[in-house]
C-alpha cells in the first residue's frame, strides 16, 4: 500500500498556459498533415512533421504540474510490475490446456442438456398437449 497522502491541487495558470500551448501544437500538426495531403508536400515530411508535433507537445504537457502526475503514475506502476511473480512457460502451458479441456466439457455438457430440454418440451409436453 502507498502510505503517501495525495494532495489535491489545482492546476496553475502557468500549467494551464502550458497545456493550452501543447494542444494548439497538437492541433496545428494535425491540421497541416490533413491541408498538406494534396500532394504538394511528400508524405515522409508530413508524416515528420506530425511527429515532431506529437513529440513537442507531449514534451511541454510533460512539464505541467498534470504531467508530473503522470509520469509519477508511470514510474510507480512499473516498480509496481517488477513486483510481479510472472509464471513459468510451462505453467502458462498447462494451465492453458485445463482452461480448454474445461470448457469443451463445459460446452458438451451444456449442449447435452439443450437437448434434453427440448426433446422433453418439443416432443414429450407438446404431444401430450395437443
Amino acid at each position: 500500500m502507498n502510505t503517501k497522502v495525495e494532495q489535491t491541487k489545482g492546476v496553475s495558470t502557468g500549467d494551464v498556459g502550458k497545456l493550452t500551448l501543447a494542444v494548439v501544437i497538437l492541433v496545428a500538426a494535425v491540421v497541416a498533415y490533413t491541408v498538406l495531403g494534396n500532394g504538394a508536400v511528400s508524405s515522409s515530411i508530413r508524416l515528420l512533421g506530425l511527429v515532431v508535433g506529437v513529440v513537442v507537445s507531449l514534451a511541454i504537457g510533460a512539464f505541467t504540474g498534470p504531467g508530473r502526475r503522470v509520469r509519477n503514475f508511470i514510474a510507480e506502476s512499473q516498480f509496481e510490475m517488477r513486483k510481479v511473480v510472472w509464471p513459468t512457460r510451462d505453467e502458462t502451458v498447462k494451465t492453458t490446456g485445463i482452461i480448454i479441456a474445461v470448457v469443451i466439457v463445459l460446452s458438451l455438457l451444456l449442449g447435452a442438456i439443450d437437448l434434453i430440454l427440448k426433446s422433453v418440451i418439443l416432443d414429450w409436453l407438446l404431444k401430450l398437449g395437443g
